[in-house]
């Protein structure tokens, strides 16, 4: 699976968004400008001892991503969509795209991709979630649709074994 941030402007979710996607296996790609330095204190903070481990791309703008990714299958998540993340079906290999914090994905990129945009179902007269939480709210509903390939499904205790 694929995580895309368009222009991400806080850079504790951005950390927390990059752990997700290391324990996942999941790239991450940041599309500029970002609203901080990837190597800030706080983005290696939230994503802790991780941040080493992510296959981490970053473009200069959305064209070059495109380009860089002519194949790639993009979902784009939005409050302004018609159907939600539980109604498509995710390939194992496939992008799901979200847009800033402050202003979302732009409205350019989503009318040119409607058939493509997600929403997450909420109550109406608010805006949003938080983004690192919306990433992975679709990103395991993703996972989930491709049996959590690769991903460890039994846990062990630490000190103790289960009966």
């Amino acid at each position: 699976m694929h995580i895309v941030l368009h222009e991400p402007e806080i850079p504790g979710n951005t950390g927390n968004i990059g752990r997700s996607c290391v324990v996942t296996g999941t790239s991450l790609h940041l599309i500029e400008p970002l609203g901080f330095s990837i190597s800030e204190k706080a983005i290696r903070r939230s994503g802790l001892d991780y941040w080493h481990d992510l296959d981490v791309h970053t473009y200069p703008d959305y064209e070059t991503f495109l380009a860089r990714n002519p194949d790639a299958v993009i979902w784009y998540a939005t409050t302004k969509a018609h159907r939600t993340y539980a109604d498509v079906s995710f390939g194992p290999d496939d992008y799901i795209m979200f847009g800033k914090e402050s202003a979302g994905i732009p409205e350019e990129i989503l009318v040119e991709n409607e058939a493509r945009c997600i929403r997450i179902p909420m109550l109406a007269g608010y805006r949003s979630l938080n983004l690192s939480n919306s990433v992975a709210i679709v990103l395991y509903e993703a996972l989930r649709q491709n049996d959590f390939a690769d991903l460890e499904r039994n846990g062990e205790l630490h000190r103790l074994s289960w009966k």
